[in-house]
């Protein structure tokens, strides 16, 4: 009797593994893609934060300011994991929280790598502005010349003007920004700072800050050329 109710019951988790395998494989979901349900969300000013469950284990996400239905699925791509996260606004500590670029309500399917799109291949492609023409500071230099000579400039701090084109807040406990000022070096044009300050995409900053370089900070995030620690200056 016992060895029936075993055999019984090995034969339902098998069932119960081959129907959640033909599920997910009836999708044909892309690889590394994730399907969840969103139980709670909380709208912030620049993100939303969803307690999302995903095959009975519960996790964090965090993406840009979107609307999300609480009892709805979603798919997406994981991209940087963070620990013990400090959300100021919300005056929240999370454990654990993901970052997520690639989010929809729509499978995520298989593309063929010409066509993947960068987010999924974790790279990080810039795009130029057009019309920006910013001179440099006094003092400074063009984001065209930190390009050009920057093993020259690796560990030093410099003097950096610019139009901010990107800004992600309270991402690893920094504010993140791109700038761009008109001028290239070895094909480059666009500069990340890592800063404590707030700006706006289209102000006109002067920031200055140690330069790095070959920084990986994982899942695809890694910059050539970065300066940290930027502090805006009048």
């Amino acid at each position: 009797m016992k060895l029936n109710l075993l055999i019984l019951l090995a034969g339902i988790i098998v069932l119960a593994a081959s129907c959640k395998t033909k599920n997910k494989t009836s999708e044909n979901l892309a690889p590394n893609v994730h399907k969840i349900t969103a139980e709670e969300v909380v709208q912030s000013s620049n993100y939303t934060y969803i307690r999302a469950l995903e095959d009975n284990k519960e996790s964090w996400l965090a993406i840009s300011k979107r609307e999300v239905a609480v009892g709805k699925s979603y798919y997406f791509v994981p991209n940087i994991e963070m620990t013990d996260f400090v959300s100021k606004e919300l005056k929240r500590t999370f454990k654990t929280i993901l970052f997520v670029e690639k989010f929809s309500d729509q499978p995520i399917v298989p593309e063929s790598l010409s066509s993947m799109p960068d987010s999924l291949r974790g790279i990080k492609r810039a795009v130029a502005k057009e019309g920006i023409k910013v001179e440099p500071a006094k003092g400074g230099i063009t984001i065209g010349e930190l390009f050009s000579k920057k093993d020259s400039y690796a560990g030093k701090t410099v003097k950096i003007k610019g139009e901010v084109v990107k800004f992600s807040p309270e991402i690893m406990g920094k504010n993140w920004l791109h700038i761009q000022d008109g001028t290239s070096g070895n094909s480059a044009f666009d500069l990340t700072i890592t800063t404590g300050d707030v700006v706006k995409i289209g102000d006109i900053v002067t920031f200055e800050g140690v330069v790095a370089l070959k920084k990986d900070f994982g899942a695809g995030y890694f910059y050539e050329v970065i300066v940290e620690n930027g502090k805006l200056i009048p």
